[in-house]
């Protein structure tokens, strides 16, 4: 919880005392700031030595992880700004979880203009967050037009790599007709990274033709790319995929398991649960227990809303043969 009994002067301070570890009261002071304390804050934050800047980010960003109820946006803002391309970074993944549109502006300049690869990167992954809102219809139809042409400009530009492939997840989310040629290009370019971001990007899709080329990378000697189709797959919620998936539940790499273990709690199907909580009871790791423990919850929720889904379908179509009956009705009647 933030505590205002710390003033922005004392927090400072603290901050600049690099012969003391940092007290974590002082990173929860950085939530919810005023206006005007974000000001005194950003007129002294060169001041903090640039590991210490560093530092406070990497916590901030834990924190927001861990509790959504914390926002450091205004300190993150600061961050933007900042002469170190480390605590830029950090700013910008830690902002992509706000929603804030009119953090737009700053992040089509920055994908573009900011001097270091990794933040250009973090930003066309933040951009991906506005796609989805709009194909949401959550923001301005022109603005994610905005956001869309800058993040094919970059797909196609001539930035690295690293930039374009992040820029090309992000349009994973997008109904666009330029997309789909973009992802099967990336797919079939015989580079393992380029193809990994087209998987990611299928799985934004919510457009099921991608199955096929899914499955067929469940086979791939990439233990990448068997984790990342899977995961596609289970966000498709792709059901004729569940008996490649529950081959793969003893695949020798832990990541593509686990990745397999959330995709099946995302689809369900016959024999899911009983081969989840068979991998629950055998397993000796802590952690995968609750991992595994975790997606038994999902395939709960995912089964009890496909079936709400499908009783009001059922009600949709008795409605349909109701109003049915009532024309017939009136043709007998006439």
């Amino acid at each position: 919880m933030p505590s205002p009994n710390i003033s922005i002067r004392q927090l400072l301070n603290a901050f600049q005392d690099t012969d003391k570890a940092l007290n974590p009261r002082f990173l929860y002071r950085l939530s919810d700031l005023e206006p005007g304390e974000s000001q005194e804050l950003e007129q002294s934050w060169s001041q903090v030595p640039t590991w210490r800047r560093q530092a406070v980010l990497e916590d901030i960003e834990q924190l927001s992880e861990s509790d959504p109820v914390l926002s450091f946006d205004a300190v993150c803002r600061i961050g933007l700004r900042d002469t170190d391309p480390r605590v830029r970074q950090l700013s910008v993944r830690t902002l992509w979880e706000y929603e804030a549109v009119d953090l737009i502006p700053a992040f089509l300049q920055m994908v573009v203009e900011d001097a270091d690869t990794s933040v250009r990167a973090s930003t066309a992954t933040a951009l991906g967050k506005f796609v989805y809102l709009g194909e949401v219809d959550e923001i301005r139809e022109a603005t994610l037009r905005e956001v869309e042409d800058k993040l094919l400009k970059v797909t196609n530009g001539r930035d690295s790599s690293e930039v374009r492939r992040r820029a090309l997840e992000s349009l994973g989310f997008s109904s666009r007709g330029e997309v789909p040629k973009l992802i099967e290009k990336a797919y079939y370019s015989g580079n393992e990274d380029w193809l990994v971001s087209a998987l990611f990007a299928m799985g934004r899709s919510a457009n099921r033709k991608w199955a096929p080329l899914l499955t067929d990378m469940l086979k791939s000697d990439s233990a990448e790319v068997r984790a990342e189709a899977a995961r596609a797959l289970g966000e498709l919620e792709i059901n004729k995929s569940v008996p490649e998936l529950l081959a793969l539940l003893v695949d020798d790499n832990d990541d593509v398991r686990m990745a397999v273990v959330w995709s099946l709690s995302q689809i369900g199907g016959e024999g899911v649960r009983e081969a989840l909580e068979a991998l629950f009871e055998a397993t000796d790791d802590e952690e995968e227990a609750d991992f595994i423990a975790g997606a038994l919850e999902n395939l709960t929720f995912s089964e009890e809303t496909g079936l709400l889904g499908l009783l009001d379908f059922q009600c949709e179509d008795d409605e349909v043969n109701d109003l049915d009956s009532i024309d017939d009705d009136e043709d007998i009647d006439d």
